[in-house]
């Protein structure tokens, strides 16, 4: 079976560097790269998309609130009209970065407390997809399976793909437990646990429960502590257990 793996890129900032990108890359199929609110620059962007290039990966959007301090981690109060301003100007200009490298731009991929805001608040999603679809309808949508997001983007016509988190944990109704800073995790326990949900569809959630989980692309996230380590053993978990890593093919709307 085909997994897609994914990882959020691109989020070091002018002097500030967070995670390795350059070594990153070279291990998953999908890049979601910042777009300058939560983190990133332009330069850091143009350089990402090279890296991505480079190794062949697909080139993603991934923008967030305008929040550099708090990462885009705090929500905040926007409105809708808002809400689709800052996602079509941050899609937009990774956009054009793909295109100056001669990429397409695969898909988008919402940050942080966007990316919580539009599985919770229909209002929420509608705009952050009403934005991609006014971009390009043929891009992708990365997000959970479960939330209100995934039947607003069916019924604008876009195309979905949901994420499985490896370094993240599931409270027992399935959503994401975030915090401020990724925990440390161990490299082996985490591609155990991802090769589970890939093969089984289950995973264990903080209370010690097991829950149902539905998925065809895994994230791991650059800046959580170990995470060239976390990367690799998950790659090596996969194809251990018969995954070919692949990123979902680029398509063109006639």
């Amino acid at each position: 079976m085909d997994i897609d793996l994914n990882a959020d890129m691109g989020e070091s900032f002018g002097m500030y560097p967070m995670g390795n990108d350059d070594a990153f890359m070279k291990h998953i199929s999908s890049a979601n790269v910042a777009c300058g609110f939560h983190a990133g620059d332009s330069s850091v962007m143009r350089k990402t998309v090279g890296y991505a290039k480079r190794d062949g990966v697909q080139v993603g959007a991934h923008p967030g609130l305008p929040d550099l301090q708090g990462f885009g981690r705090r929500e905040m109060n926007l409105t809708v009209d808002e809400v689709y301003d800052i996602v079509v100007y941050q899609v937009g200009a990774l956009k054009a970065f793909a295109e100056a490298a001669g990429l397409k731009l695969h898909h988008v991929k919402p940050h942080g407390s966007l990316y919580g805001m539009a599985h919770r608040r229909e209002e929420i999603a509608q705009a952050l997809c009403r934005a991609v679809r006014d971009i390009d309808p043929a891009l992708y949508l990365y997000i959970m399976k479960k939330g209100l997001i995934a039947e607003v983007a069916g019924g604008l016509g876009l195309r979905c793909v949901y994420e499985l988190y490896a370094d993240l944990g599931y409270d027992a109704q399935g959503n994401l437990v975030i915090t401020r800073h990724h925990e440390a995790h161990t490299p082996a326990d985490v591609a155990a646990r991802v090769v589970r949900m890939v093969k089984e569809s289950r995973v264990r959630a903080v209370d010690g429960t097991d829950i149902a989980i539905a998925g065809n692309s895994v994230c791991v996230h650059s800046d959580t502590p170990g995470a060239l380590e976390i990367v690799q053993a998950v790659r090596r978990g996969l194809e251990g257990a018969g995954c070919r890593i692949a990123s979902p093919p680029l398509m063109n709307y006639a």
